[in-house]
């Protein structure tokens, strides 16, 4: 006899497999690693959204925009500490300001332009955030008195 699993199955399972694994990194991870997440989030979206509107899928495109779309304005922007952050705090959130314009532009018009202008951005202060965060930070060393 065999068995033949039920239509979908395997994507389902390969799903339910992803969610897993993200969940886990998500619950421990630093506060500084799931910036990064939220960026790898972001881009990967954005790369979907590309895939629809060259494929015109309209509702995909707007589902994968939106996606992007919440990531950046209720998790990038979000966690800018705007009180003790400054102006650099202020550039930041005027960045992703534009960033959301970007992809509600290229979500209303179906420019994929808007949309490069948009992820170019992103990975430019993806990369910025990487380099921040993966640098050691200088430790000195204990010294012992005699």
């Amino acid at each position: 006899m065999t068995y033949a699993p039920p239509s979908g199955f395997r994507r389902k399972s390969v799903q339910a497999y992803s969610n897993v694994g993200l969940e886990t990194q998500v619950l421990s991870a630093s506060p500084e690693r799931l910036i990064t997440l939220l960026f790898d989030g972001a881009l990967s979206a954005i790369a979907k959204a590309r895939l629809h509107m060259q494929q015109g899928n309209i509702a995909e495109r707007g589902m994968a925009i939106s996606k992007a779309i919440d990531i950046v304005d209720s998790g990038l922007k979000a966690s800018v500490d705007q009180d003790t952050g400054g102006e650099v705090a202020k550039s930041i959130v005027a960045t992703y300001e534009l960033v959301l314009y970007h992809l509600m532009q290229a979500n209303l018009h179906a420019d994929e332009e808007k949309l490069a202008l948009a992820e170019t951005i992103l990975k430019e202060i993806s990369s910025a955030w990487r380099e921040a965060c993966d640098t050691p930070k200088e430790h000195t060393p204990l010294q012992v008195r005699s």
